[in-house]
């Protein structure tokens, strides 16, 4: 998933990353793979804290959560952004504002494109959990049908 996660965030970086000045043109794939990173890393987060019903709220669409949890996954990338690279929190917060919703509403809709094998809900489930998706696969099954 991490792959091609990273190649999502890499097809959206245009404005956000490869052409802002605020992050020097030889660190381009570093930004990406940064903010790629805040996006696993916060799902992550997520499905280990217990927010299962937030990670299915999100790629069901349209629910409260997911304009919460993008919300929250903007904010470790303005973060992972800042200590990563050293610019201000303004700066931090453009790019991420930027790049963010677009690719979480992408992933969302690659996952549910019956068309696009690139994202499916298991594949994703197993990354954030490691392998270790047990009982959430029959969870995720039972709300989704």
């Amino acid at each position: 998933m991490l792959e091609n996660l990273l190649q999502l965030v890499k097809e959206n970086a245009g404005e956000a990353i490869i052409n802002n000045p605020v992050i020097p043109n030889e660190k381009n794939d570093e930004a990406i793979s940064t903010a790629s990173k805040s996006i696993f890393n916060s799902l992550q987060e997520q499905v280990q804290s217990g927010g299962l019903d937030s990670i299915t709220g999100l790629f069901k669409g349209g629910s409260s959560a997911s304009g919460d949890m993008v919300n929250g996954i903007s904010g470790k990338a303005v973060g992972d952004l800042m200590n990563k690279f050293g610019i201000d929190s303004g700066a931090a917060t453009q790019i991420a504002s930027q790049l963010i919703p677009t690719v979480m509403n992408k992933l969302v809709s690659k996952t549910n494109d019956p068309n696009d094998s690139s994202f499916d809900l298991q594949g994703i489930l197993g990354s954030l959990t490691g392998g270790k998706s047990g009982g959430l696969m029959d969870t995720v099954k039972g709300i989704f049908g």
